[in-house]
């Protein structure tokens, strides 16, 4: 009786549960039927872009957040997202992400989003960080490798594809952003790019551009093939450049010997100077040429007239030719017909023409051999133009003497000195350059001053009235 019950109730059982199974009951498979909400992806980490930019004085460039997820997935982050500086005043952020270079100098920019933080390095460099100053053109390179001209333009010296003058800083013909160097002649411009290569436009009648022609160029003109340039100068009608292996080339007009090739035959083409290979620096006057070796001594030739080869003669000479003291000079530049160097002690010398007191030695005779000026030691750097000079100290004052027709001496008078003159109270100056009649320097925040002639717009500020005084070109 019992084995029939027990027999009989399994038999319900059974159908029991599998009715249960059908309406989701029982054990076991109620939770492969429950739904679940996936899991929101979190915040992994942040990229910062662009990454380590370099951002001039006065401008502005927007930052972009990127966010990776725990999912795998990235995405710009558009809300949430906290902008912040290292504490530094070199820039100023906004919440949108962008950024205003202020100051030279170096700082990390953040962003931070629901508790993570990326970040990079900004770099705020000067606008202005190079000025050439030419006959009646000036050219000058930006912190972001472009190249402005603007002046006079009959040769296409501006390089800006054109022959019409400037009176605003143009940029020079194409997008080139590596531009590393320039020097301004009379009327034609040269200069390097970081690739090493060498470029030359304007005017060309001596073969001054090098490229085998005397054909004028309005846009820059690739000079040889060669990609080890280093050093380049610029005369009145000729060129001088140092190759990364200390070897001296020049061409263009030389008349007077100013190429140094022991010839006064024109080169169309850069010319060897000599076996010499360690020359360090070169500048180019009107008819003459000077260059320094890395040995500290310091060598002359062309035109000599007014005894600017400092050689105690006033015969023109055809190659170049040893400077007394023989050694320890660290800079040196060409005037109109004057020559000015600057001794590792510090002292300043001048020689050539003084007639409007550009020798700065209180007088306005010529001088064949190197003069002292003052007994100051404090010099760093010097720049001649055609019949003045500049100067500045180590203490980052500015200093000017010689011709003043123009106002090119920037005292706010019309008065030649051929005493050194001290101008205005600045002490932050850390480039020159100086023009046939004008006059550019730069300050230590990146921006650039102008004075003197403005005739044919060389001071790029629109106005063509001469500078009396040093004015910021913005």
């Amino acid at each position: 009786m019992k084995i029939l019950t027990s027999r009989f109730a399994s038999l319900l059982i059974v159908p029991l549960l599998a009715l249960l199974a059908s309406c989701g009951g029982g054990g076991g498979g109620g939770s492969s039927a429950t739904s679940t909400t996936p899991a929101t992806p979190t915040l992994v980490s942040i990229a910062v872009t662009p990454a380590n930019p370099v951002l001039a004085v006065g401008t502005s460039t927007l930052f972009t957040a990127t966010g990776t997820f725990s999912d795998g997935k990235s995405s710009a982050l558009t809300t949430g997202v906290t902008w912040t500086l290292g504490g530094t005043t070199v820039a100023s952020v906004f919440s949108t992400g962008s950024v205003t270079g202020k100051a030279v100098g170096t700082d990390t920019i953040t962003a931070t989003s629901a508790g993570v933080s990326g970040n990079t390095k900004l770099t705020v460099k000067a606008s202005w960080v190079t000025v050439a100053g030419g006959g009646s053109h000036t050219v000058a390179r930006k912190a972001d490798g472009t190249l402005w001209a603007w002046g006079l333009n009959r040769s296409g010296q501006l390089g800006d594809g054109s022959n019409a003058d400037k009176l605003v800083p143009t940029l020079v013909a194409g997008t080139v952003t590596n531009w590393t160097s320039v020097a301004a002649g009379e009327f034609h411009t040269v200069a390097l790019r970081a690739d090493g290569t060498l470029w030359a436009w304007g005017f060309n009648q001596n073969g001054q551009l090098g490229d085998g022609t005397t054909v004028d160029r309005s846009a820059p003109v690739r000079i040889t093939s060669a990609t080890n340039w280093l050093a380049i100068a610029v005369g009145k009608s000729h060129t001088l450049a140092i190759k990364t292996d200390g070897s001296l080339w020049a061409w263009g007009r030389n008349f007077n010997g100013q190429l140094g090739d022991n010839t006064r035959i024109d080169r169309l083409i850069p010319t060897k100077i000599g076996a010499a290979v360690n020359w360090k620096s070169v500048s180019a006057g009107e008819t003459h040429s000077v260059g320094r070796r890395t040995d500290g001594t310091i060598f002359a030739w062309g035109g000599n007239s007014n005894g600017q080869v400092g050689n105690g003669g006033v015969t023109d000479m055809l190659v170049p030719t040893g400077i007394l003291p023989t050694s320890n000079w660290v800079a040196i530049t060409a005037g109109g017909s004057h020559t000015l160097a600057i001794r590792s002690d510090g002292s300043l010398f001048a020689w050539g023409a003084n007639g409007n007191g550009q020798l700065g030695n209180d007088g306005q005779t010529d001088s064949l051999l190197p003069v002292k000026i003052g007994t100051d030691t404090t010099w760093t750097l010097i720049a001649a133009g055609y019949a003045h000079s500049l100067a500045v100290r180590n203490d980052g004052t500015l200093w000017t003497w010689g011709s003043n027709s123009d106002n090119q001496l920037g005292n706010d008078s019309d008065f030649d000195s051929s005493s050194v003159l001290k101008i205005g109270s600045a002490n932050t100056w850390t480039g020159i350059a100086a023009g046939r009649f004008h006059s550019f320097a730069l300050q230590a925040d990146g921006t650039l001053w102008g004075w003197g002639r403005d005739l044919e717009g060389q001071q790029g500020d629109g106005k063509q009235v001469n500078v009396r005084v040093p004015t910021n070109l913005p």
